[in-house]
């Protein structure tokens, strides 16, 4: 068969309807629920048919957790394609912005890629990793392009021990980046404040009556540290 045949259309399509109605299912029963007999049936398949498709339940949460992270990625790329090229402050807070929108909006697929592990399920890492850091290399370049323009200091803002130096070369081995340490430390520090604020929220872990308004603490953390980014 050549790609683009009616038969592989038709195949495409219907992974998508399955991953589609997998949505509604994590959204409405949750993850550890989640059962391709159920899925199956809103299809309109008998069980068996769906395994054509879809060999098993993990191979349905793996699909679900690489459309998660791509949507979200795209959302992150498109807001930080509309900012100001020569602000990376600015494309941080866009990118910061996309991220807690859509989490805000698709809380059950937030959780499944930033929430508590599903029980027996052990996600794929040379399928969901191409996806799943799709956001920390735009963090990444935004940064680069800060130590590139001279208002991202290079430097460390604290003393970097030997054995986490090693692992930042690791990672440098592995990831699309030349950064030196202490601007990759501020990196991990963008990165996980920008997702340990959004699981807060998503998660309820401020309270219900702490912030009268969650977008506005979410905007004034982020800027914080948009300005530690920029302390240069």
């Amino acid at each position: 068969m050549q790609p683009g045949t009616p038969r592989e259309r038709a195949r495409a399509q219907t992974i998508a309807d399955i991953i589609s109605i997998g949505r509604e299912h994590l959204a409405t029963d949750g993850a550890a629920a989640l059962s391709l007999r159920a899925v199956a049936r809103d299809l309109g398949v008998v069980s068996s048919a769906v395994y054509r498709y879809v060999a098993s339940r993990d191979e349905l949460l793996t699909l679900l957790v690489v459309d998660a992270y791509n949507e979200l990625g795209d959302a992150v790329d498109d807001a930080v394609a509309h900012a100001p090229a020569e602000d990376p402050g600015a494309g941080f807070l866009a990118a910061a912005h996309a991220v807690r929108a859509w989490a805000v909006d698709q809380p059950a697929r937030y959780g499944l890629i930033y929430g508590t592990p599903v029980p027996g399920y052990n996600a794929p890492g040379d399928i969901t990793t191409p996806a799943g850091t799709r956001v920390i290399a735009v963090l990444l370049r935004l940064i680069e392009r800060g130590v590139a323009a001279g208002v991202v200091d290079p430097s460390p803002a604290a003393p970097i021990p030997r054995v986490l130096r090693a692992d930042f070369k690791a990672i440098r081995a592995n990831a699309p980046t030349s950064l030196p340490d202490g601007a990759l430390g501020r990196a991990f520090l963008a990165w996980t404040a920008l997702f340990g604020a959004v699981s807060f929220e998503v998660f309820g872990q401020f309270g219900a009556d702490t912030f009268s308004d969650p977008a506005l603490i979410f905007d004034h953390q982020m800027r914080l540290i948009v300005g530690a980014l920029l302390a240069a």
